[in-house]
């Protein structure tokens, strides 16, 4: 990592119970709670933002968000974002096969007319050289209210903020998925220069 984080016992008290959690959940405190942290107002404003996209009550499924945040750190090559979105992903899809197709998810039949159109708004997103246009939004609105597009494009743009911020600080996977999980992206021709 470009930058180390500090032992436990140099953080805020309270940030504690924000490290006992993530313990308990993963049995290991995350390696990007710790470097957000340095900064603990930083942290406690990410955290919040995250556990509101990720409640119970979403409108977005567990499965489809697991989507859009493992696509969403594939192209951003989060190798930590890889693995702990991509366990997450099985879990919540109840399979491997779409965690191991997702990074050529346009040549896979695996994803269904729903999926297609969200990881289509997610490439849109995050890649740079591309711009979300109206039929796009078109294809998004068959599924989705305006609030429900809102959640969905917060949630794409906290990945990336996630993941890009894990890629340059160089964040290693910590080892929550045990299935090899492809981190090269398969680039659509409009993206390959």
């Amino acid at each position: 990592m470009h930058v180390q984080d500090k032992p436990l016992n140099r953080y805020p008290i309270w940030l504690k119970p924000f490290f006992w959690s993530q313990q308990r959940r993963y049995g290991e405190v995350l390696k990007p709670g710790l470097l957000w942290a340095r900064v603990p107002k930083l942290f406690a404003a990410v955290a919040a933002l995250y556990g509101v996209l990720d409640r119970k009550s979403s409108p977005l499924s567990p499965a489809l968000r697991s989507l859009i945040t493992v696509r969403v750190s594939q192209i951003n090559h989060c190798a930590f974002c890889v693995d702990i979105n991509a366990a997450t992903l099985i879990k919540r899809a109840g399979t491997e096969a779409k965690a191991q197709a997702l990074s050529d998810w346009q040549n896979s039949d695996l994803f269904d007319e729903l999926e297609r159109a969200v990881l289509a708004y997610t490439d849109a997103m995050t890649y740079s050289d591309q711009q979300v246009d109206g039929e796009l939004v078109g294809r998004l609105r068959v599924y989705f209210d305006e609030d429900q597009l809102v959640e969905l494009t917060g949630l794409i743009a906290f990945q990336n903020l996630s993941s890009k911020f894990n890629s340059a600080l160089d964040v290693a996977p910590q080892g929550f998925c045990s299935v090899p999980v492809d981190y090269e992206v398969s680039v659509p021709s409009e993206h390959k220069s």
